[in-house]
């Protein structure tokens, strides 16, 4: 009776070590705890760059179209709206694919302060469309480099996803005001 006991006890913790060896929970547990990432260092970046800027870039353009009284400024935060909104739920699509977290925790969330004196007693500044072009231009350059880089990268499918949305995003970079660099071309 008693070996029958220790075989049936080894038989449960037996079976019990091969089920939890599932190569596709273990897969999750790797990423649920460890953020093991099937990107490259240059994908992760892209990622990490892109992500954060595209979704604070798409609540900062709803803010500076109602706040600007300029028809351009305007058209600029619309394209804005229409480029990184195309561009995020590809960005979703491919991170699950790498097995990246996606949305990016921590990234900064675009926050508007109304123009009022804060507790110093200075007043703090209101919109101004000047400064939100030059940020739009700024950022687009930094998202349009991060494109270009991705399309030399080694994944057949991130490469794709970069060739389809840099004209896109070139056009948004042109539009507030960039100037293409006609020798940086290989």
């Amino acid at each position: 009776m008693m070996k029958l006991n220790t075989l049936f006890v080894a038989a449960l913790c037996a079976g019990a070590l091969l089920t939890s060896c599932d190569p596709k929970t273990a897969q999750e547990n790797q990423l649920k705890y460890t953020h093991t990432s099937l990107a490259d260092g240059d994908a992760f970046q892209f990622f990490e760059i892109v992500g954060a800027k595209a979704v604070y870039e798409v609540d900062y353009a709803t803010y500076a179209e109602s706040a600007s009284a300029s028809s351009q400024t305007k058209q600029l935060s619309a394209k804005v709206k229409e480029v990184y909104g195309a561009i995020l739920p590809g960005l979703d699509s491919i991170a699950i694919v790498n097995q990246v977290d996606f949305p990016v925790k921590g990234a900064e969330v675009f926050k508007a302060t109304p123009a009022a004196a804060d507790s110093t007693g200075t007043v703090t500044a209101a919109f101004s469309d000047e400064a939100y072009v030059h940020h739009v231009q700024h950022e687009a350059a930094i998202v349009k480099e991060q494109f270009t880089r991705l399309t030399r990268n080694t994944n057949k499918v991130l490469q794709d996803f970069a060739k389809a949305n840099l004209e896109k995003v070139t056009e948004l970079f042109t539009l507030a005001g960039g100037k293409e660099d006609e020798h940086a071309h290989h």
